[in-house]
């Protein structure tokens, strides 16, 4: 419940930013692309990088999420399997007692 009301307030916190932002920069200003130039107000530039950004992370994390969950199933199948072997081992009568 807490996690849901920080994150609503972080939202709104930037959403709020952002607002202040674009009123103190109503200007524009012009975009090289190599191939084109394109002009643009601040606020959405600032706005398009950071989504860009925010995307490009996401992708780099989602690639670490599954590195760290093909690892998880690895580690649970040799758990498995070793508790296997343990429960069969235990199962096995005593043949040094004499």
């Amino acid at each position: 419940m807490f996690k849901r009301i920080g994150a609503v307030l972080l939202v709104l916190l930037i959403l709020g930013l952002m607002l202040v932002f674009t009123r103190l920069n109503p200007g524009t200003i012009d975009i090289d692309l190599a191939v084109a130039k394109v002009e643009s107000s601040i606020p959405l530039a600032f706005t398009i990088a950071f989504a860009t950004g925010w995307l490009f992370g996401l992708l780099c994390m989602s690639f670490v999420a599954m590195r760290l969950i093909n690892e998880r199933r690895r580690l649970r199948r040799s758990l498995r399997n070793t508790e296997v072997e343990v429960s069969s081992l235990r199962n096995l009568p005593l043949s040094d007692a004499d």
